[in-house]
């Protein structure tokens, strides 16, 4: 749950401080409207004292104004008209505050955050009622009933503790006077026989009466100290129960959703309520085994013969143990180091230790250590196998002093500049390739805590990384990271993963990187997901059922290349992802491609809609290509309709010129499918029409024609400055264009498609042809 959507729900003292956070330094009203775009933005990745940052500061105070003046712009009607005047002026004001100073917006909205996410953590104790209560707020519920308990059962045994110790205080007093009784009746010997025999009765009276005494409360503290300890047993089961929950659950969970977030999931979340707990966690561990310790102190000042000693020893190395685990758990990476890691490239990773504060390791800041090792090194390391300080490589920068926030109460190391300046690969194995060998960032840290009482030395492990030199091994590095963090299993070997899964789980894992990438929230669809599988397993069944029960293998995914095609399926889909987040996103949210179709369904599509119907579908056969199909007249037989497709658009031609304008150039295109106007869709995408000649120069454009459907510019005067193209007889050879269904031209691929790549490199000819003389002509008049 967004955390603007629980500040709401504050009540009494907490919503007054809640509402002090805002004012004209930044206007509530702006964290009310913004309020999920506020809490998408990485505020917490900020280093505030560098000044290089300044930079990323200044663009999330544009970002902000933008975002603001947006808002603004979609007001509508009488409300609204006021909602936009206030929101544009917010925007103006935010501008002149922060322009000269954009880390101080940083700082201002990182208080805010931090803030409103603690006043809810806090409200998280109140109980909800009934259906009001869901999952996650009933685990928290427990969560914080089971520390109530435990603070409750530890002021329990500090009562009976004090008691013990005021009882054994007495004890030693009345110790002391059976003592001094002793010493008098002893002294007896030196008086005369008279006198002994007249103090003497009182004496052995009074010793008699402290003695048993003595013996009773002798008794009875051992009953005290066998009930303080079985007391302790009570509470650290207790503990050892709600640190399950919360280190082997809870962060847990949160580990895989940072795995996860790594294949495009969701964020995983802050550590805020995670290091709450855990900090509650080692202040009642901490006051816990202090007591046990107060208790063997009283023990070795006054020991009583019993079963005591061993339980009191029981109970310390149980409550060490306990402490250990907390520490050495929490030692944890906050954001991770990228898993596809090119060498001779700077990365940052930042690693945080939640107890840290509660424990005062801070006191004496620890120094962290980052060093790459290899699979087996990292198998060996959770064996406690001695690797002999081995490392897979060599990283620079890779130290660090933990620092303390005291702000957010943090402690935490921040690499921000590390490069790994070079690798030493094992001996692969069998088909494995350089882009399937996993490595992985090893962070280790030395502190101790109380005082040197204990101290641990913690170890880390990052996610798995693929080591690559080049960037076009890129691809497939991703491909392995991809598989490893949708499907690894907590808690397993080091890095294995299952050489096969169910169909509907790729999809899960393809869908949540597919929209990542390309940055929609138009997923994957079912009818999307059969045409992969289709493509997959080299099926012609439409029925998603059928592929329920199916598996991929990874040699499937990305070592074996698809039949009749010279790439892996998983290549072919990342050239989608690519081609679609660098140039088709807007159209893709739009609606606008259909993309995964094959070329006969795009023609059983098309052939029952009227001419000049087009959809856009991606190229079968070309890694990151996107082609237009559209039904028209066969020129070759009067009376006959007929399915054209164009040679496939990859980056490069779109990076000359873009999609909508060059569907807008094709004017036998009308109706993106199923029938709605081409400009009705893409109009908006249109690079407006050139501005009019400067300094006597008349600018050329590219414009992309299909001879066989070229129309003459119906206007040719309405843009004086754009040249189009095909009236120039050096773009019109009919050699410079194929088109299905000729037979016999040589640019025709065995699709039957044409390819525009050596047209474009004609029309770039021509126009360079076409300045020349024009900037001869028109220097000469100028000179």
């Amino acid at each position: 749950m967004a955390v603007w959507i629980q500040a709401q729900q504050l009540q009494g003292d907490a919503l007054h401080q809640m509402q002090s956070l805002y004012g004209q330094h930044f206007p509530i009203e702006v964290r009310h409207y913004l309020s999920q775009w506020i809490e998408g933005q990485p505020w917490y990745v900020k280093n505030l004292e560098n000044p290089q940052e300044e930079i990323k500061a200044k663009r999330l105070l544009d970002s902000l104004i933008q975002e603001l003046q947006k808002k603004a712009e979609h007001q509508v009607g009488e409300d609204g008209f006021l909602l936009k005047i206030k929101l544009g002026h917010y925007a103006s004001q935010l501008k002149s505050t922060y322009d000269r100073c954009p880390l101080e917006l940083v700082r201002c909205i990182k208080h805010i955050l931090y803030t409103e996410q603690r006043l809810v953590r806090e409200a998280t104790n109140v109980i909800y009622c009934g259906s009001l209560m869901d999952s996650m707020s009933q685990k928290y519920h427990q969560i914080n009933q089971a520390f109530e308990e435990l603070r409750i059962l530890t002021q329990d045994t500090e009562n009976d503790l004090r008691k013990l110790q005021h009882n054994q205080e007495y004890f030693i007093i009345q110790y002391q006077e059976s003592l001094r009784i002793q010493a008098q009746l002893s002294s007896l010997a030196t008086l005369p026989p008279a006198d002994r025999q007249l103090r003497e009765p009182s004496l052995l009276s009074k010793r008699a009466t402290v003695e048993a005494w003595l013996t009773r409360e002798a008794n009875t503290l051992q009953k005290y100290r066998l009930g303080l300890a079985e007391k302790h047993q009570k509470t650290l089961a207790l503990l050892r129960k709600q640190q399950t929950v919360i280190l082997d659950d809870e962060l847990i969970q949160w580990k895989r959703r940072q795995q996860l977030a790594g294949n495009g999931g969701p964020p995983e979340g802050g550590l805020d309520i995670l290091q709450s707990w855990c900090e509650k966690l080692a202040e009642t561990i901490w006051q816990n085994r202090q007591q046990i310790r107060r208790a063997e102190h009283l023990r070795q000042q006054l020991p009583i013969p019993g079963p005591i000693e061993e339980l009191l020893t029981e109970l310390n190395s149980t409550i060490t143990d306990i402490i250990s685990a907390l520490v050495t758990s929490t030692f944890i990476i906050e954001k991770q180091p990228p898993q596809v890691l090119k060498t001779q490239t700077k990365f940052a990773a930042t690693v945080r230790l939640l107890v840290g504060g509660k424990l005062n390791v801070h006191m004496n800041p620890p120094q962290v250590k980052a060093t790459i090792i290899s699979e087996q090194q990292a198998k060996a390391l959770l064996k406690n196998e001695n690797t002999r300080n081995d490392s897979s490589g060599e990283i620079l920068n890779n130290n660090c002093v933990m620092e303390y926030h005291q702000t957010t109460g943090t402690l935490s190391a921040h690499f921000r500049n590390m490069s790994l300046k070079r690798i030493r690969r094992s001996d692969r194995r069998g088909a494995e390739s350089v882009t399937e060998e996993k490595f992985t960032i090893l962070f280790e840290s030395q502190f101790s805590v109380g005082g040197n009482e204990l101290v641990f030395q913690v170890k880390t492990l990052s996610l798995p990384v693929v080591v690559i030199v080049h960037g076009s091994q890129d691809n497939n590095a991703t491909a392995t990271v991809l598989w490893d963090n949708a499907f690894a299993e907590p808690g397993r070997v080091p890095f294995i993963v299952p050489d096969k899964v169910l169909w509907p789980q790729l999809c899960e894992a393809l869908n949540m990187k597919y929209k990542a990438e390309v940055q929609s929230n138009r997923g994957l669809s079912e009818e999307n997901l059969v045409f992969l599988a289709q493509k997959a397993f080299s099926s012609s069944s439409v029925n998603p059922e059928d592929y329920r029960n199916m598996t991929m293998t990874w040699s499937q995914f990305n070592r074996e290349s698809l039949p009749g095609r010279n790439f892996t399926f998983w290549q072919w889909f990342d050239g989608v992802m690519e081609l679609t987040k660098k140039h088709l996103k807007p159209h893709w949210n739009d609606g606008a491609i259909l993309g995964f179709v094959n070329k006969q369904q795009a023609q059983d599509m098309l052939m029952s809609k009227p001419n000049g119907t087009f959809l856009l579908r991606f190229s079968d056969s070309e890694i990151g290509g996107i082609t237009i199909a559209w039904v028209a007249e066969n020129p070759n037989k009067a009376g006959e309709r007929m399915v054209w497709n164009l040679m496939p658009y990859t980056t490069k031609d779109f990076s000359i010129r873009s999609l909508a304008d060059r569907i807008s150039d094709l004017n036998h295109l009308l109706f993106l499918y199923p029938d709605r106007p081409k400009d009705e869709v893409f109009s908006k995408y249109y690079t407006p029409p050139l501005s009019k000649a400067v300094d006597g120069y008349v600018k050329p454009q590219i414009k992309q024609v299909v001879p066989e459907f070229a129309t003459p510019n119906p206007d040719p005067a309405a843009n004086p400055t754009y040249m189009d193209h095909a009236a120039s007889p050096a773009v019109n050879q009919p050699h410079a264009y194929g088109l299905y269904p000729p037979i016999g031209d040589p640019m025709l691929d065995a699709d039957g498609d044409f390819d525009l790549d050596d047209t474009m490199d004609v029309a770039r000819h021509v126009e360079e042809l076409l300045r020349r003389p024009m900037e001869g002509q028109w220097s000469g008049q100028q000179s």
